[in-house]
């Protein structure tokens, strides 16, 4: 995943739109771990817009400061990270028929190698 976003969301609705592949569940989506209380990133969807634009275009769109903030990259570096949260209920990451769970070993996603681990372990905002 590499963006998440928080309970700061008002779900407001202006970030789904924006995503360039679809990442962003919406607030009534029955596959959103977080059903009924804000939009949902899709860890195993999430390409950071790399490739699409220069900064993540849900934050650009988002209206509320703190609703949108950086997570660890979808790698294989961090598939515990992952796998864990997802036990947990954090994250509800798809389920391949053939594939199975689409952990980062199964398809890992780009990211903005340039944001720090620094700003990513501590959830900072995703400025814009």
């Amino acid at each position: 995943m590499a963006v998440m976003i928080t309970n700061e969301c008002i779900n407001c609705g202006d970030c789904a739109p924006e995503c360039p592949v679809a990442a962003i569940l919406g607030e009534n989506d029955e596959k959103n771990p977080y059903a009924g209380e804000r939009f949902y990133v899709k860890p195993e969807s999430c390409v950071e817009c790399v490739g699409h634009a220069d900064t993540p275009r849900c934050a650009q769109a988002c209206p509320t400061e703190g609703s949108i903030v950086w997570d660890m990259p979808y790698t294989v570096d961090f598939e515990e990270y992952y796998m864990s949260a997802n036990e947990s209920g954090k994250y509800k990451i798809r389920e391949h028929k053939k594939k199975g769970l689409m952990l980062p070993s199964v398809k890992a996603q780009p990211f903005a190698q340039e944001i720090g681990m620094n700003l990513r372990e501590s959830n900072a905002n995703v400025a814009v």
